[in-house]
């Protein structure tokens, strides 16, 4: 048996004027996951005393645009078509499957729970035929009961901390594979199949998932307001943590992830601008500045200060004699300490060999471009030369590319967007 395009038919005059009985499906709301085909019994159908579950041979099938059609045989997949259009169905024909926009998985699926035999026409035999809807699925709301543990980190200023989360937001996804989603979940239901009985298990899902997801994103160095800007990131996080449950089993799959502002909880949030804070003093030209600041404050509070200006200054410099003007002389030593024992920094030109201040993006001597730092990456889509340590282009936000093998030994090449032809380490082919 199979479906023939009712075109090819009518041109090739086979079974034009054969067509018994019309299935089609309105437009689903997007509430329905699947529903049962409807029959229309054209006046000179051989089943119009039949029947509902009986197909006769030369029957019209209709499949509209975000749909996908199976035909069910004694409780076994039998046909699937997901290309729109008008379908004669015609016994003679070996089994067909229009797989449209839905991925070459669903035709592995077919072969695997499909079942392939002729049909005779035998009455005695259930036939049915299912719509799916395979459109988006949006507006599915999503929000975590209990805080989300998150490790912040940050190189730039050694921070490695681990937060609580609460998050909020939409989830969409679709039905990747009708088939898997029929067999494991809604075989054969007697007019329609909705989201509601689905939906709590699935968004229990989705939050338990959350975590591993959020753990893939923490390992790119992300900080938690950065969350919401990689949503495609996470959308393809949550694929992969799901793929099991989602994919593999009920043929889901998350299509995009949308959150509202992520919130941390006041402790953490303090925690995270003081250890920042701490951080920045790290350098003495800083912390030499915030000082002076201080010191500046305190002396216009010691003009104001109630008791008279004198005991106000008198008490700065009471502060000054117990250590303070010592702090901001060994700040200003430690300070010109590193400017002393820091050379000068430079590059070598690789082509004349001159010494070039660090400064300079060229070399004064004969042109050449300045080499990009060791470990550094080059953005595919703005061009900017990107510290190694950034998992994203901090100029456009761009993803940094993965790293090529040399495929001798499998040495990482130096530049990820610019791979070598030969392998620095092994000396052979990069790409073998």
């Amino acid at each position: 048996m199979g479906l023939i395009s009712a075109l090819v038919g009518s041109a090739g005059g086979v079974l034009a004027d054969q067509w018994k009985e019309f299935f089609y499906c309105e437009a689903m709301p997007f509430d329905v996951l699947m529903k049962k085909g409807e029959k229309v019994v054209g006046g000179r159908s051989s089943n119009t005393k039949g029947s509902d579950n009986i197909i006769s041979n030369g029957s019209k099938i209709a499949v509209a645009d975000g749909q996908c059609m199976i035909i069910v045989e004694q409780g076994k997949i039998v046909e699937v078509c997901a290309e729109p259009g008008e379908f004669i169905y015609d016994t003679s024909s070996e089994p067909s499957i229009f797989y449209g926009g839905l991925g070459k998985g669903i035709l592995n699926t077919f072969k695997q729970i499909g079942k392939r035999f002729t049909f005779g026409g035998d009455t005695g035999k259930d036939q049915r035929v299912y719509y799916f809807n395979t459109k988006e699925l949006m507006d599915n709301k999503f929000g975590t009961n209990n805080p989300i543990p998150f490790r912040v980190c940050d190189s730039r200023v050694n921070l490695d901390i681990d937060v609580d989360l609460r998050l909020n937001g939409v989830y969409s996804y679709r039905i990747a594979d009708p088939l898997l989603f029929y067999t494991n979940v809604c075989a054969n239901v007697p007019f329609e199949f909705k989201r509601s009985e689905i939906d709590t298990q699935l968004k229990t899902e989705f939050v338990s998932a959350l975590q591993p997801a959020l753990a893939k994103l923490s390992a790119l160095q992300m900080r938690p307001s950065d969350i919401p800007a990689h949503a495609e990131e996470l959308s393809d996080a949550m694929n992969e943590v799901l793929s099991k449950k989602w994919g593999e089993m009920r043929g889901l799959a998350v299509v995009n992830v949308a959150m509202n502002p992520i919130t941390l909880t006041p402790e953490d949030a303090a925690m995270i601008k003081a250890a920042q804070k701490t951080a920045m003093y790290m350098d003495p030209n800083i912390a030499i500045a915030s000082r002076v600041e201080a010191t500046n404050t305190a002396m216009v509070d010691a003009a104001n200060n109630a008791n008279g200006a004198v005991a106000g200054i008198a008490g700065v410099g009471m502060i000054n004699g117990m250590g303070g003007g010592s702090d901001l002389a060994a700040l200003n030593n430690l300070s010109q300490q590193q400017k002393a024992a820091a050379p000068a920094a430079t590059w070598t030109c690789a082509n004349c060999g001159n010494k070039v201040d660090e400064q300079f993006g060229f070399c004064p001597q004969c042109g050449t471009k300045k080499p990009a730092p060791a470990g550094s990456w080059t953005c595919s889509n703005c061009g900017n030369t990107v510290n190694g340590n950034f998992a994203f282009c901090p100029q456009c936000g761009n993803k940094k590319p993965e790293a090529a093998k040399c495929a001798n030994c499998g040495a990482p090449a130096p530049d990820p967007s610019n791979p070598p032809k030969f392998c620095p380490n092994c000396g052979k082919p990069f790409f073998g």
